[in-house]
C-alpha cells in the first residue's frame, strides 16, 4: 500500500477538525469549541474513512486508524504546538486533545471494519454460484 494514497483523507480530516476549532473560538468560548471538536473529530474521520474504503480501501482498518492517528498527533505536535503556538498547553487538555484521539481512533477502527465487511460480503457473494 503507498502511504501516498493515504495522506490526502489524513490531511483533510486534520485541516477540518482545525478548522472547527479556529472558527469556534472566533464564534463562542474555547470551551463550547473544545466540545464542537470532540464530537466533529470523530464524524469527520469516520466519512473520511467511508469514502477510502469506497474508492480504493485496501489498508486493514486497524493499520488505516493507526495511521490516521499518528498523522493527527505529529501535525498537532510540530505544526500546532511547534510553529503556530508556540506552547505545549493543548497536551494538557482532556477534551481538547486525547479524547479527540481516542474518538479518531475508534470512528476510523470501527468504520473501517464496517467497511471491510461490506467489502468481504460483496466479493462473497460474486462468488457464490448462480442457484436459479
Amino acid at each position: 500500500m503507498n502511504i501516498l494514497r493515504l495522506l490526502p483523507y489524513a490531511f483533510t480530516g486534520w485541516i477540518l477538525c482545525g478548522a472547527i476549532v479556529v472558527i469556534g473560538r472566533e464564534a463562542t468560548t474555547i470551551e463550547n469549541a473544545l466540545i464542537m471538536h470532540l464530537i466533529g473529530a470523530p464524524v469527520i474521520f469516520s466519512l473520511l474513512t467511508k469514502i477510502y474504503y469506497e474508492r480504493s480501501g485496501k489498508l486493514l482498518c486497524l493499520y488505516l486508524a493507526v495511521f490516521m492517528l499518528s498523522f493527527v498527533i505529529m501535525m498537532d505536535f510540530f505544526v500546532v504546538s511547534l510553529i503556530i503556538e508556540k506552547i505545549f498547553d493543548m497536551f494538557k487538555s482532556i477534551i481538547g486533545t486525547w479524547l479527540p484521539f481516542i474518538f479518531i481512533f475508534i470512528a476510523v477502527f470501527l468504520t473501517g471494519k464496517s467497511e471491510e465487511r461490506k467489502i468481504m460480503a460483496r466479493h462473497c457473494f460474486k462468488c457464490m454460484p448462480a442457484v436459479f
